[in-house]
C-alpha cells in the first residue's frame, strides 16, 4: 500500500494543475442571470449547446474566447408575441430580431396549422396575388410546420400556440355561427393533437373575423383541452378600447373556468377616450391573481398598433373570407350600411378608425397590387383626398382594389400608459411583427418599426435613458418571466445546465433606429448572440448560422 501513496499524490497534483477547458469562454462581462438580480462581473463557460459554468475562469482555457468587458451578458431574449411565421419561411436569418438579442420566437396568434385542403388552397391563392411571398406548404399539422422551419434552417428557436381561430376555420370555414356538437368535438381533437405536438396553449384574436364569431363558452371548451397539458390561454382580447373592461373579464373567466393561466396579448388602452381605463384593468388583473389565478400580459413599446383595414369595418361584412367580404362591399345597399356603422361609435366591435380619432392617424403600410403601392406610407386621410371620397369609402375601395385587408398602422395609445405598463411586474414583451431583413422584397413594404426596434427601444429609451425600470428587471421580463409563463425548461436563465442562448450587448449603446417614415433600420448595440451554443451575431453582424430548434410546450408527447 505504501507504494501507492506517491502515485496517488502525483495524480492529485496533476489533476490540480490541469486547466478546465471549454468550447467557449465569455470573459469579464456583467452577467445578468435573468432572475432580476443585479448583474455581476464574472465569466461564462459554454460546452456544445449548454452553459457549463458561471464564475471565475481566469485559469481556464477556451477553444474560443470573447472579451465582454463593459458588456451585459444575458440570457437570450424571448419574443412573446412574434409574427415571424411567414418571414422565417422567406428568410430564416431573422435579422431584425437577432440584432436585438431575440433567441426564441413565440408564434401563434393565428397558427400555421392544423391546415385542411381548403386552407392550403387559400394560402396558394394568396401567393398567386403576391409573388413576393412564395414558399412550399410541406406541412399539415402545427407540429409539422415547426419541424419544417427547423428543417429549412432558422437562426432563432421557435415555439407556437395553436389558434382557436385556426381550428375554427378548419371545421367551420368563415361561417358566423356556433359549431354543432360534432364540429366542436373535432375542434377539441385538433387542439389536443397540437398540444401533444408541443403547442404552448391556445390563442385567440377576437377583434377579427372569424375569431369574434366565437362565444366565450366555445373558447372555454377549447381551453379546457389545453389545460391538462400545462398549456395557457393567450388572447388578443375582444376589445382593447371602448369595451376593454368586459374583455378583461372574459379573459379572466376563461382562465377560471378552463383552469389554466391566461395572458393578454399586447396590452393597451386604444383610443384617447380609453386611456384612463388602465387603473381599472390593473385592478381586475390584480384581483384575479390574488384569487389564485395566473394572469399575465405582454406589450410592445410604441403608441401605434398595426393590423389591417378590416379593423375599420364591422365583422358581419367579413363573413366568408376575403372574397365574400369584397363581394358585399361592391353591393351599394350593403356598402351604405357598412358606411353608417363605420361612422357610429359602438361597444359591439372594435372600430380602430374611430379609436384613432382622425384618418391622418391611420397609416397605410403595405399593398400587394402594384398600382396601389404608391400609397404605401401615406395616411388614409391623404389617400381619401386623392380619391375625392370619405375615409370610410376609401378604406372600402382599397380593400376591393388590393384583394387584401391592407396592412395598416393606427396611432391609438399614449406614452404615459406605456411607461406604466412597462413597470408592471407581470408584463413581458412581444413585437407583434415579423422578423424581416432590411433588404430585397422586404423593402417593398412599410413595416411597423416595432419589427426592428421593439426590444432595443425598451433597453435604450425606457431603461437607460428614462429609467422606467432597472436593467436587471428589464432582462427578467425579456427572459425568465416569459419562460416561466410558458413552462419552458432550461431556457430563460443563465445557469449551468441551461441551453446556451445568450444576448451580449452594450447597455450604453443599445438603440433602436426604425421609424414609421423609415422602418427598415436595424437596431445597434447588440454585439454577440448565441443560439444553442452557436454564434449567430458576431460583433454586430449576422454570421449566417441557423442553429434554431423547435421549443415545445409541457404537453409534448415525444
Amino acid at each position: 500500500m505504501k507504494n501507492l501513496f506517491p502515485l496517488l499524490a502525483f495524480v492529485i497534483l496533476f489533476s490540480a494543475c490541469q486547466k478546465q477547458k471549454f468550447d467557449l469562454i465569455i470573459r469579464g462581462g456583467t452577467v445578468y442571470d435573468g432572475s432580476g438580480k443585479p448583474g455581476m462581473v464574472t465569466d461564462v463557460g459554454i460546452n456544445a449547446d449548454t452553459v457549463a459554468f458561471i464564475g471565475d475562469l481566469s485559469n481556464a482555457e477556451g477553444e474560443k474566447q470573447i472579451d465582454a468587458t463593459g458588456l451585459a451578458v444575458a440570457p437570450g431574449f424571448i419574443n412573446m408575441m412574434s409574427h415571424a411565421e411567414l418571414s422565417l419561411l422567406i428568410d430564416g436569418n431573422s435579422q431584425a430580431d437577432i440584432r436585438q438579442g431575440i433567441t426564441l420566437e413565440v408564434l401563434g396568434e393565428g397558427s400555421m396549422g392544423p391546415l385542411n385542403d381548403k386552407m392550403k388552397q387559400d394560402w396558394k391563392d394568396q401567393m398567386k396575388r403576391n409573388p413576393d411571398w412564395q414558399f412550399d406548404i410541406d406541412w399539415t399539422t402545427l407540429g409539422e410546420y415547426l419541424e419544417s422551419l427547423q428543417r429549412r434552417g432558422i437562426s432563432p428557436n421557435v415555439a407556437s400556440f395553436v389558434g382557436a381561430n385556426t381550428v375554427r376555420i378548419h371545421e367551420l370555414g368563415y361561417a358566423n355561427r356556433a359549431p354543432d356538437a360534432e364540429e366542436l368535438e373535432r375542434m377539441k381533437s385538433l387542439i389536443k393533437q397540437a398540444m401533444e405536438e408541443g403547442a404552448m396553449g391556445t390563442t385567440t384574436a377576437l377583434i377579427y373575423a372569424p375569431d369574434n364569431y366565437a362565444t366565450t363558452e366555445e373558447l372555454i371548451e377549447l381551453s379546457k383541452v389545453a389545460a391538462p397539458y400545462g398549456g395557457m390561454y393567450i388572447s388578443h382580447m375582444r376589445s382593447e378600447g371602448n369595451n376593454i373592461l368586459n374583455a378583461v373579464d372574459e379573459t379572466i373567466r376563461i382562465a377560471r373556468e378552463a383552469n389554466l393561466p391566461a395572458e393578454i396579448y399586447h396590452l393597451k388602452m386604444g383610443g384617447k377616450q380609453n386611456w384612463g381605463k388602465l387603473d381599472s384593468v390593473i385592478a381586475k388583473i390584480d384581483k384575479a391573481n390574488k384569487s389564485g389565478l395566473r394572469i399575465t400580459a405582454d406589450m410592445y413599446t410604441y403608441t401605434a398598433g398595426a393590423t389591417g383595414l378590416d379593423a375599420t369595418m364591422p365583422p358581419w361584412v367579413q363573413e366568408g373570407g376575403i372574397k365574400e367580404w369584397i363581394k358585399r362591399l361592391k353591393n351599394p345597399a350593403i356598402r351604405k350600411k357598412v358606411l353608417q356603422e363605420m361612422r357610429t361609435p359602438t361597444d359591439t366591435w372594435e372600430n380602430l378608425l374611430l379609436n384613432a380619432g382622425d384618418p391622418e392617424r391611420v397609416l397605410l403600410l403595405g399593398f400587394t397590387n402594384d398600382s396601389l403601392k404608391r400609397y404605401t406610407g401615406k395616411t388614409l386621410g391623404e389617400v381619401a383626398k386623392i380619391y375625392g371620397k370619405s375615409p370610410e369609402e376609401t378604406a372600402m375601395d382599397l380593400v376591393i382594389a388590393d384583394s387584401t385587408r391592407v396592412e395598416t398602422a393606427y396611432f391609438l395609445m399614449n406614452e404615459e400608459n406605456i411607461k406604466r405598463q412597462i413597470a408592471l411586474p407581470y408584463v413581458s414583451f412581444g413585437s407583434d411583427a415579423g422578423s424581416p431583413t432590411a433588404a430585397g422584397m422586404f423593402l417593398k413594404y412599410k413595416d411597423h418599426p416595432r419589427a426592428y426596434g421593439n426590444f432595443s427601444r425598451l433597453l435604450g429609451k425606457y431603461v437607460r435613458d428614462e429609467k422606467v425600470i432597472p436593467l436587471e428587471e428589464a432582462i427578467r421580463k425579456l427572459t425568465s418571466l416569459p419562460a416561466t409563463n410558458l413552462k419552458i425548461q432550461k431556457r430563460g436563465q443563465l445557469a449551468p445546465g441551461y441551453y446556451a442562448d445568450l444576448a451580449i450587448f452594450d447597455p450604453a449603446k443599445i438603440q433602436d433606429h426604425a421609424t414609421f417614415e423609415n422602418p427598415h433600420q436595424y437596431s445597434t448595440g447588440m454585439v454577440h448572440v448565441f443560439v444553442n451554443g452557436t454564434q449567430v451575431l458576431a460583433d454586430g453582424e449576422h454570421t449566417g448560422a441557423k442553429p434554431g430548434k423547435v421549443v415545445r410546450g409541457p404537453g409534448w408527447k415525444k
